[in-house]
């Protein structure tokens, strides 16, 4: 009944606009942001997928298509966009690209189904390893396709590879002429917020590759737009972009505020608490320390064998952190499905100290977390160590944390640097926010 009511609705006002985007925001010189219906009577939040559904994806029809996604793209009652298109004959889709952490996630079924030869069951369309295997897709793959849909839940966070792939895709895109749909979906950490330092140059990677703080505020079409109109990838490449924005989604929203269904983005983010807790905790895969990988707490829990967690939580209860409350725990981490890597004190018993959410409009996950490092650094200069080649620059997006513990400052200070970079980033993106 839904379907059928949004169908009407876009029949009848195709040249109304979502609420919050008017026609100035197709002024980009490179871009599009794609007119929808204005939804807003209706009470629920639609992505991308959901309008493009809603339009019977007549932007594909008669094209053959590569599609960069993963095991969250998915519509309001959890169906999968290659499901989805299976059954749609005018569309061909000839190639998947997959990211890091594959197409699948390790429980769905079919994740064991592609074995060695890399097809799609669905689809019976070859999965182009762009992680492992090609850092561009080949030249071959191409030369078949019309265009290149993505769709993909992001973190809110800079850390995952998957923008830096993707900026890969659009570079290849740009070079054979190949356009870009980009389906949009929620910030799941919402889009009023950010907060962490710009990466520096001589720090960016993979884990850090565009100009975001860590915690960035922006959509996946957001993003998109600020890379293609920017120029910010090789050779200031550019491509023909396309966005199809979602519809009721505003930037206050936390994501179970959206009442989508969610999928985890990342094998070890299981909810949304603990995507909160990984936008600050992420950080500590820079140290010696373990961080609940091994267990069922992931990013809710710091230990090692040789903390003192006594006279740690006592530094931490005058540190006032609001929002969050901390417990010593015993813990022994153990090799999980979730992840390929040993984790770190695997099979040892841990001690450490819990994060437990009290509030999350008031906890700053990159406060607490940074704060907990320089205590654990400050208490055991001996035991505690940075990772090789300086890998917590390359998280943190420069060197003024790992210059901050060696130089003995006080962890109070250390969000006013970066306060710097979120104020200037917050203009700078202006001009790029899609909502409101």
């Amino acid at each position: 009944m839904n379907r059928i009511i949004a169908l009407f609705v876009l029949s009848i006002l195709s040249t109304t606009y979502i609420s919050g985007q008017d026609t100035l925001k197709n002024h980009y010189k490179y871009s599009k942001i794609i007119p929808v219906p204005d939804l807003s009577f209706f009470d629920q939040v639609y992505t991308g997928l959901d309008i493009l559904e809603q339009m019977d994806f007549r932007p594909l029809k008669g094209k053959s298509i590569a599609i960069l996604t993963n095991n969250t793209a998915i519509n309001r009652n959890q169906k999968h966009i290659l499901d989805i298109l299976k059954n749609i004959d005018e569309i061909k889709v000839s190639f998947l690209f997959a990211m890091e952490n594959g197409i699948w996630s390790i429980d769905d079924k079919r994740a064991k189904m592609i074995g060695r030869d890399q097809v799609d069951p669905v689809h019976g369309a070859p999965i182009i390893d762009l992680f492992n295997t090609y850092l561009y897709p080949p030249h071959w793959v191409m030369e078949e396709i019309d265009i290149i849909l993505i769709d993909f839940q992001i973190t809110g966070s800079r850390y995952p590879t998957y923008v830096a792939t993707m900026s890969k895709v659009y570079e290849s895109a740009s070079k054979f002429n190949i356009p870009v749909l980009v389906l949009d979906r929620p910030n799941p950490l919402r889009g009023d917020i950010m907060d962490g330092p710009i990466p520096r140059t001589e720090y960016q990677s993979f884990e850090a590759y565009h100009l975001f703080p860590i915690r960035h505020g922006l959509t996946i079409g957001e993003i998109s737009l600020i890379i293609n109109e920017m120029g910010w990838v090789k050779e200031s490449s550019r491509v023909d972009l396309q966005i199809m924005p979602m519809s009721n989604w505003s930037r206050g929203m936390w994501y179970d505020e959206t009442e989508l269904p969610w999928r985890s983005p990342t094998p070890y983010n299981l909810n949304q608490n603990i995507l909160l807790f990984y936008s600050g905790m992420d950080l500590f895969r820079g140290t010696n320390l373990n961080i609940g990988f091994g267990t069922d707490m992931p990013y809710m829990v710091v230990g090692a064998p040789w903390l003192e967690t006594s006279f740690l939580i006592k530094k931490l209860a005058a540190q006032k952190l609001p929002g969050v409350e901390f417990k010593e725990i015993r813990y022994r981490p153990s090799g999980t499905l979730y992840n390929n890597r040993i984790p770190k004190y695997d099979g040892e018993s841990c001690s450490g100290i819990q994060l437990i959410l009290n509030d999350r409009n008031l906890f700053n996950p990159l406060v607490t977390s940074t704060t907990l490092m320089l205590l654990i650094e400050k208490l055991h200069p001996r035991q505690f160590k940075w990772e090789d080649d300086n890998y917590i620059d390359k998280l943190f997006g420069s060197n003024e944390l790992s210059l901050f513990a060696a130089q003995d400052k006080p962890a109070s200070h250390l969000p006013a640097i970066w306060a710097r970079d979120v104020y200037k980033f917050s203009e700078f993106r202006k001009p790029f926010l899609i909502y409101k």
